[in-house]
């Protein structure tokens, strides 16, 4: 099932992919993204930062973000996810410090990052692409960290609730939650789990909740001969009404259309 608290399947994972809005979630792995085309906005926290083709981020381990699209033209990126493990000595800094500014302007970017992310190959295996992964991902870190200014990880003193509030929607969403009951579950109120959803996440629950759905959704319907009525139900929606009026909305076309654009990508 798809989790919004996500575990790094392999040590390296490279994605080619159209961008589009992701809901907010965390894992262990460092993620690197590099625009490729359009516009992307990425959230960090309380905070939503724009980026512009050619722009480069870092996201560090352990740290809640998403993605949003507002751009009318398609929107593309390399997103590079990595073990921790594989930053060498950068780990200790990765582990205890977070950038107060993820995103590394184009004009500021240095061509060996850019050679990089553009000449890693997802498809190589074995020990020796291990280590040209790696060397690879040195080179990236030892290029971008030290055009950030860095806050301690310490001094984020709401962490444990913003990582409690993402594991347990990760676990329930196809389930009957409300907002009172969640916060019920994780002994805080009402309003204080509010202002976690509005002040970090930058949504309502409703909204929250439902992304979360779709983002399963999405992946059931490219991924699976499930019906539109079984992903329907299968991701916690009350109502087939109800799971294409939420899909429309935030994805701006049908659930039926967006499996036949996606069988068409993937027939490309």
């Amino acid at each position: 099932m798809y989790a919004l608290y996500e575990n790094l399947e392999n040590e390296f994972e490279l994605y080619h992919k159209t961008s589009s809005h992701v809901p907010p979630h965390l894992h262990g792995a460092i993620e690197l993204i590099y625009v490729t085309g359009g516009t992307l906005e990425l959230g960090i926290r309380q905070e939503l930062f724009h980026m512009e083709t050619g722009d480069f981020a870092v996201v560090f381990p352990e740290v809640i973000h998403h993605y949003q699209v507002f751009c009318k033209e398609k929107s593309t990126a390399t997103y590079l996810l990595v073990t921790p493990l594989m930053s060498g000595s950068f780990n200790t800094l990765l582990q205890q410090k977070i950038p107060t500014n993820p995103v590394i302007p184009h004009a500021r970017l240095h061509p060996d990052i850019i050679y990089a992310m553009e000449h890693l190959d997802p498809k190589e295996s074995g020990a020796a692409a291990d280590t040209i992964h790696q060397s690879f991902l040195m080179i990236i870190l030892s290029r971008a960290l030290p055009e950030f200014t860095f806050i301690d990880r310490a001094d984020l003193g709401d962490t444990d609730l913003i990582y409690r509030t993402v594991k347990y929607v990760a676990e329930h969403f196809t389930e009957n939650i409300t907002l009172t009951s969640m916060a019920a579950d994780l002994y805080v109120s009402p309003y204080t789990l509010s202002r976690v959803f509005s002040n970090t996440f930058h949504r309502n629950f409703n909204r929250y909740l439902n992304e979360s759905r779709l983002q399963y959704a999405s992946t059931l319907l490219t991924q699976t001969d499930q019906t539109i009525m079984e992903v329907c139900m299968n991701t916690g929606f009350e109502s087939q009404r109800t799971f294409n009026r939420v899909f429309q909305e935030i994805y701006h076309m049908s659930p039926r259309d967006y499996r036949k654009r996606a069988q068409k990508e993937l027939a490309l």
